[in-house]
């Protein structure tokens, strides 16, 4: 597993998510700015302050998996004009407080 568990998400991307009760499990389908769709599991979200936080994992047989990306991906839920997004969180000391708070729900270390 790699070092370094918690990432910034690389752009502000279009959630468009379904929730596959069978499994148990948030699938998350995302939209990069250059249309190419990424398929998550949303392992968490959590309300810090007056934002709302997603912890998203590649799903197993996605092609982030295929790849070997291990690594938890941060992002802030946004709302503009009815649409919800993910967002990169910019703020290095926002981001650290955020990767605190989900290493304590989830169990993993945030270095």
């Amino acid at each position: 597993m790699n070092d370094e568990l918690f990432r910034q998400g690389d752009a502000a991307e279009e959630f468009d998510g379904d929730v596959l009760d069978d499994l148990g499990a948030d699938i998350v389908s995302v939209v990069d700015e250059e249309g190419k769709e990424h398929v998550f599991e949303e392992l968490d979200r959590v309300d810090v302050g007056e934002h709302t936080y997603v912890a998203l994992a590649p799903l197993v047989g996605s092609e982030e998996d295929e790849e070997g990306d291990d690594e938890l991906i941060l992002l802030r839920v946004e709302e503009e004009d009815g649409e919800i997004y993910l967002s990169i969180i910019e703020d290095e000391a926002e981001f650290d407080s955020v990767g605190r708070v989900f290493s304590e729900r989830l169990g993993i270390p945030f270095e």
